[in-house]
């Protein structure tokens, strides 16, 4: 299954294309500057795509519109 529940995660951002455009962004920049918002131990995901998605869950990132 996957963590976090993408249902959970439109109710914060609100469509489907919107949220693939943010983990997009947000996960190319851990990827470029291994910068996370959150302790190693605390993500459930390995990969960067899964700890953008943990971070827009937890309210870590900042949705402009």
């Amino acid at each position: 299954m996957l963590y976090p529940s993408i249902d959970k995660i439109l109710n914060i951002v609100d469509s489907k294309y919107r949220l693939v455009n943010i983990v997009s962004k947000r996960s190319k920049q851990i990827m470029e500057t291994k910068h996370t918002q959150m302790n190693e131990g605390e993500y459930k995901n390995k990969k960067e795509i899964g700890r953008a998605l943990e971070e827009i869950e937890k309210g870590l990132v900042k949705i402009v519109d």
